[in-house]
């Protein structure tokens, strides 16, 4: 059984045949992922008429301009309903840049309190800031209950830092890009309890379907390429990646 850690299904056309698809490649389970107010909401419906679909709330750092207390009340309301597991994505991202960085960091600061707050996992993005991210973890101390560093791209001494901070690092299609050794260098040496799989769809389709909008079946391709790395069969590493994923968000709902 796999299970994708970080989908944006309600960005996905021809939602029912994508999940048909899913089911039939073995993705028994999704974590559907929020970037905006109402992509939080959209995505907590999706999940409420989904038995196997859980949410995560929250505003993605291109939309941290966004982030005020009315939306913060917002997003807890929609915390409180039991299919949501985790808070974000939320995070970093200092490439685009489509807001400015101490606005994005705000908002950061305030989906870590959310989670704190509720005793659900953070999910990460972080693009051209480590450095900052790794300072703000830190201080906000959030190891009680931590989260995930989602697509990560980096190496293994990266992934390091985000491990001693208590995280688990997800890996997605980005891995099975030839230019990617150092990629996956970093899933071979992850350590069992912390791996996690991802499509990030509708973004980033792994090899082969490289150029096509991504869905949670190919997450399948994902789990084969870290497996190959690992030295394991596909369904050794599907087993540790759902036992992974299931104690992260608490899948008992």
């Amino acid at each position: 059984m796999l299970i994708d850690s970080h989908a944006h299904l309600d960005s996905l056309e021809e939602l029912p045949a994508v999940l048909k698809r899913a089911r039939e490649a073995g993705v028994e389970k999704i974590i559907a992922i929020s970037s905006s107010l109402s992509s939080s909401a959209d995505t907590l419906e999706i999940a409420r008429t989904n038995e196997n679909i859980y949410a995560a709330v929250g505003i993605h750092p291109h939309n941290a301009s966004t982030t005020n207390e009315e939306v913060i009340r917002e997003l807890e309301s929609l915390i409180e309903e039991p299919k949501v597991v985790a808070v974000g994505e939320t995070g970093l991202d200092y490439f685009y840049m489509n807001s400015e960085k101490e606005v994005q960091k705000k908002s950061l600061i305030e989906h870590i309190n959310l989670g704190k707050k509720h005793g659900l996992p953070i999910v990460i993005h972080v693009r051209d800031a480590d450095k900052d991210l790794a300072e703000i973890l830190k201080t906000e101390d959030i190891s009680s209950k931590t989260g995930v560093i989602h697509c990560f791209t980096g190496d293994y001494a990266q992934a390091k830092v985000y491990l001693d901070l208590g995280f688990y690092i997800s890996f997605s299609g980005i891995v099975t890009f030839k230019k990617s050794e150092e990629n996956r260098d970093a899933a071979k040496n992850i350590p069992e309890d912390r791996i996690l799989v991802e499509t990030d769809s509708p973004y980033l389709a792994p090899v082969p379907h490289r150029g096509k909008p991504n869905e949670p079946s190919y997450v399948r391709h994902v789990a084969e390429t870290v497996a190959e790395v690992r030295g394991v069969v596909l369904e050794e590493l599907a087993e540790i990646t759902r036992a992974n994923t299931e104690r992260l968000f608490n899948l008992s709902v």
